[in-house]
């Protein structure tokens, strides 16, 4: 048999400590630093510190304010003002919010008061109502009756504990020292996201851009940050994804704008790259902020005008492969110090303006980018030219046996026939990804090679006027 005599001071001593543990609320009112930093994947790491006055011994503190989306086994609650004289006992996330929906939940299997109004006299009467269930609408036993949905006022005795009108991280703590200590909180909240949007305006001559950088920030996880101190980490950040379902959000935002832009300073972090807005802001729940990011003027850009093939027509005979077809336009340009740039950019979409004749700025075309470190090339198609376009035919197919170690040989003959509607001269590119072993027999104009599978011909087509590109090629695989 067990003897239960030395369990018993301890469970004595510890029904004596709970007893005797003190209740504490902390408010947002009392913080006094708030930092948040945001990742590309709906993830933030969010540390908010306190001032408390806390006694020594056990004390249940209700942290009030936190993020609804909060993940609770990533908290961590620490004293700044002493290291080492905090102990967390236990804790509890409460993030069911108070609303009339959920009281009546709550008081399912319970009797509380209706107050309804006579219509005729408007006169009113109290009466007591069990509620038996909330699923899809309020069933309830008043009078010995069974009503659906009634209609009236509820009268509720109490808020039930576990209900609360903003999420709050409930805590037992015990402190061996007593009065006012700094605490922080930290933990990871999903709800947070951010991505980067870029505005481009391009000169008259489209040879050189302006750049505005912009982070849009999204909150929908329930609580606002007031004058955080925000950083932005771009990268993949790898995540353990765990089989649970989130409820999809779609709430009504409000978007605002930093009435003073400030570009964010940026350095590494391991193999990422954080970002750091000079300036305290506030981030409100259920908002849509903008804060800039970099601003770049004067960057030296080229346009392109490509015409791209596909390897599927050097496999079999076929006649035509394209009439008026339109040239793909692209902008290239550097992200390097000496073009104006130099910063790592985000991944985001970057949208390009240019003037018209009466100065009105007309959107012209966007693209996305990836993270793009410094000193790479940016390299954006804007959509399609309206007065370049092309014909494409196959004029000639011709099999011919080379052997072991090829299974199939050809020869085909191409002819590009290039038109340029516009009252100046142009250049454009014609690329050609060609299959297998190949190797041009003849051609027009020279081609590059510019990849194993890939030759590319640098074509100008006067003003009104139209080139005229033949090759012929064999190709064995």
């Amino acid at each position: 048999m067990i003897s239960l005599r030395p369990i018993i001071p301890f469970l004595l001593a510890c029904a004596s400590a709970s007893a005797a543990s003190t209740k504490l609320v902390s408010e947002l009112q009392g913080q006094t630093g708030l930092a948040v930093t945001i990742y590309n994947s709906d993830l933030a790491l969010i540390k908010d510190r306190r001032r408390i006055s806390l006694p020594s011994g056990i004390t249940d503190l209700a942290i009030r304010g936190v993020s609804a989306q909060m993940r609770p086994e990533t908290a961590l609650l620490r004293n700044i003002s002493h290291p080492g004289k905090l102990q967390v006992r236990e804790q509890n996330f409460n993030f069911d919010l108070l609303t009339p929906a959920k009281m009546l939940e709550k008081y399912v299997g319970q009797t509380v008061e209706i107050i309804r109004m006579n219509p005729a006299t408007g006169q009113e009467t109290r009466e007591a109502a069990k509620i038996l269930s909330t699923n899809s609408g309020v069933v309830a036993e008043i009078g010995g009756r069974i009503e659906t949905n009634p209609e009236g006022r509820y009268i509720f005795p109490a808020i039930p504990a576990n209900l609360r009108d903003k999420p709050t991280l409930v805590t037992q703590v015990i402190s061996k020292t007593s009065g006012s200590q700094e605490l922080e909180l930290s933990y990871l909240s999903r709800g947070l996201g951010w991505k980067a949007d870029y505005v481009v305006e391009l000169n008259s001559s489209d040879n050189a851009l302006d750049l505005a950088g912009w982070v849009t920030l999204t909150n929908e996880s329930g609580t606002s940050y007031p004058q955080a101190r925000l950083q932005l980490v771009a990268g993949d950040v790898n995540q353990v994804r765990e089989n649970m379902s989130y409820r999809k959000r779609t709430p009504r935002m409000e978007m605002t704008m930093d009435a003073v832009p400030a570009p964010m300073a940026e350095e590494a972090l391991f193999e990422y790259h954080l970002y750091t807005l000079a300036h305290p802001t506030t981030i409100a729940n259920r908002q849509t902020k903008q804060v800039s990011l970099l601003n770049a003027s004067k960057v030296p850009v080229t346009k392109e005008l490509v015409f791209r093939g596909q390897d599927y027509y050097y496999r079999s005979a076929f006649t035509s492969l394209g009439e008026s077809l339109k040239a793909a336009v692209y902008i290239l340009f550097q992200n390097k110090e000496d073009s104006g740039m130099g910063m790592p950019l985000p991944k985001g979409i970057v949208r390009v303006y240019k003037r018209d004749s009466k100065g009105n700025a007309q959107f012209v075309g966007e693209d996305r980018i990836g993270h793009t470190p410094r000193n790479e090339q940016i390299r954006l198609k804007l959509g399609e030219a309206f007065d370049v376009t092309a014909t494409k035919k196959q004029i000639n197919y011709k099999k011919v046996n080379y052997g072991h170690p090829y299974n199939y040989a050809a020869e085909s003959t191409y002819r590009i026939e290039l038109k340029n509607a516009k009252d100046q001269p142009t250049t454009v590119k014609v690329q050609e990804p060609i299959p297998g072993d190949w190797e041009m027999i003849r051609e027009s104009f020279p081609h590059t090679k510019i990849a194993s599978g890939l030759a590319e011909w640098e074509m100008k087509i006067p003003a009104d006027g139209k080139t005229t590109l033949e090759y012929k090629v064999l190709v064995r695989y």
